[in-house]
């Protein structure tokens, strides 16, 4: 694994400050910013998980709340806070201008990985910052709450979903559709909502870091070069 380094951020956001985890291995070749979803935050063991998986590639991660403290308190009775895209987009943009101004990361290619809700929020902010995101990937998310924005998300994005979680399947076909830009549904066979089955996680990490090596990496220095299959759908139910 590359030597790297890890420290806790404080990024301003507006009226509040956001904590996050930042993972910078030597000579990194591109960042991904974590997008997590509803009910969850920057030590999800499955997002952490991926995020060292990505790390080993030699790519830079950030794991990110996009709530404070004491609005993730507020938030546990309704959830009103993490089903709200607009705001979770609106910060995950703040995120992103810190990345592209900060000195340890302005110079590298970002990406966004999104689960649940925070796959919308990534989507919304893409299509709101199409010059800033080289590439998505959403894990078991609800791209569907990006709502119309769909249309305008140029990045390649990649949509990761159960084989048993049926009705999520459903709303990511929809949601592909929609997207007119490179775009590709997998379905990993077996998997859960939270893709808890052996081996399953490990195929998340394994397609998005495939998928990240690709447009944050090897675009980087083959701006010609080909994209993965569009509109391609892996391993349909």
């Amino acid at each position: 694994m590359n030597p790297q380094e890890q420290k806790l951020v404080h990024i301003p956001a507006g009226p509040v400050e956001l904590e996050g985890n930042l993972s910078l291995p030597s000579n990194a070749s591109g960042i991904v910013l974590f997008a997590h979803g509803s009910g969850s935050s920057r030590h999800s063991p499955r997002n952490r998980f991926v995020a060292e998986q990505l790390q080993q590639a030699g790519l830079a991660t950030l794991l990110i709340d996009l709530l404070t403290a004491e609005e993730e308190v507020a938030d546990r009775p309704s959830g009103y806070l993490r089903f709200d895209i607009q705001l979770l987009a609106q910060r995950l943009g703040y995120v992103t201008d810190w990345l592209k101004q900060n000195q340890s990361t302005h110079a590298l290619k970002i990406g966004y990985f999104g689960a649940s809700t925070g796959a919308g929020a990534a989507l919304l902010t893409a299509a709101d910052h199409p010059q800033d995101v080289a590439a998505i990937v959403s894990r078991g998310g609800r791209p569907d709450l990006a709502g119309d924005a769909l249309s305008r998300v140029k990045a390649p994005t990649l949509l990761i979903v159960g084989g048993e979680d049926r009705q999520v399947i459903r709303l990511n076909e929809t949601a592909l559709a929609q997207i007119h830009g490179e775009k590709r549904l997998d379905i990993i066979p077996g998997a859960t909502h939270l893709f808890e089955e052996p081996g399953t996680l490990e195929q998340v990490a394994s397609l998005a870091r495939q998928w990240f090596e690709h447009y944050l990496v090897f675009t980087a220095t083959h701006p010609n070069s080909a994209g993965f299959a569009k509109n391609k759908c892996l391993n349909p139910t």
